[in-house]
């Protein structure tokens, strides 16, 4: 997954929205989200028939966790793990910060670079893993938009997040409640590029059958006040968002 988009309003009755494009070679087998390991009941996530994890998923507990690779470190890699177990080990735990402390003690070189988010209503964070630091670093996520993709958090040396951070600022944010989410949707079917390349836009095609090949949409209600009866919220589609509409799925 190579796009997250993240809304977090810590005091609303949706604190934590997230949109996110996955990014991936056309002919990668992959299975919806869904429960696929039977020895974690509780995880909900799309599964990689490849390596057997995930890019995007989130926990009975409401915890949320996506893995994104770093600048110039596309793809599997003979001897290194596959980064999406790191989404499975993150959904293990039944708290934002339990995961986090977790993530950041795995030994880093057995893994290529990546972005990482994890989050849940009430804290969120971005886990750095860069090739070329010693260190795995991690950053609160404030309340507010952000957007991360191989690069840092809404680092306009990313041309996607240039062309389309100041779209998300100024577009209609999405309401869980009533169901509008017609802005964001626009925004990630777009295959608008200001330079003219691909790689820049947030729903991509190319011809080499790299593309966005699903879209997703995941919500956490505010359960501070015992009158919010929000559940969980998880909308996906299942192919290029700019053919494909999305579903909700039954977490």
């Amino acid at each position: 997954m190579c796009s997250i988009v993240i809304l977090k309003k810590s005091e609303n009755e949706w604190p934590l929205i997230i949109a996110a494009n996955r990014d991936e070679m056309n002919n990668r087998k992959f299975l919806s989200p869904g429960r696929y390991w039977k020895d974690k009941p509780y995880i909900f996530a799309g599964k990689d028939l490849l390596a057997g994890g995930s890019w995007l998923g989130v926990n009975d507990s409401g915890v949320v966790a996506a893995i994104m690779n770093r600048i110039n470190c596309l793809g599997p890699m003979e001897n290194k793990k596959s980064r999406g177990e790191l989404v499975l080990n993150a959904l293990d735990y039944d708290d934002a910060n339990k995961s986090l402390n977790a993530t950041i003690k795995i030994q880093k070189d057995y893994y290529r670079g990546f972005n990482m988010f994890i989050g849940n209503n009430l804290n969120s964070y971005w886990i750095k893993s860069d090739e070329r630091s010693s260190n795995i670093e991690y950053f609160n996520i404030p309340d507010g938009l952000s957007m991360i993709t191989s690069h840092d958090r809404n680092d306009l040396n990313s041309n996607r997040i240039k062309n389309y951070l100041s779209k998300f600022l100024l577009s209609k944010e999405p309401n869980p409640t009533k169901n509008e989410w017609e802005d964001w949707e626009k925004l990630l079917r777009s295959t608008y590029s200001e330079d003219g390349n691909p790689l820049s836009a947030m729903c991509i095609k190319t011809d080499m059958g790299f593309q966005t090949i699903s879209s997703s949409f995941i919500a956490l209600p505010n359960f501070k006040s015992k009158l919010n009866k929000n559940k969980p919220i998880f909308r996906y589609a299942n192919g290029s968002p700019d053919s494909t509409g999305y579903d909700n799925l039954k977490i």
